[in-house]
């Protein structure tokens, strides 16, 4: 990968973190979503690792958000 292929993927990585922190409510009901079809796709057999698949999805939005927040602070 060239330099300016690594420059454009860090400016399309910010762009992407910036529509998902802007967007957080609707990929919330999207993942919520997501899960329930999976869940009801596969008649309940895999709730809890539906679930916990679900769950540490949003924790790690949760933490690239409050990243991107630490990181607006000290700029």
């Amino acid at each position: 990968m060239g330099m300016m292929d690594k420059v454009k993927a860090k400016l399309n990585r910010g762009k992407a973190e910036d529509a998902a922190s802007q967007h957080r409510d609707q990929i919330d009901k999207g993942m919520d979503t997501a899960a329930s079809k999976a869940d009801e796709k596969t008649q309940g057999k895999y709730s809890s690792q539906i679930d916990t698949g679900r769950d540490k999805a949003k924790e790690s939005l949760d933490r690239r958000s409050e990243q991107q927040k630490d990181e607006g602070k000290g700029a």
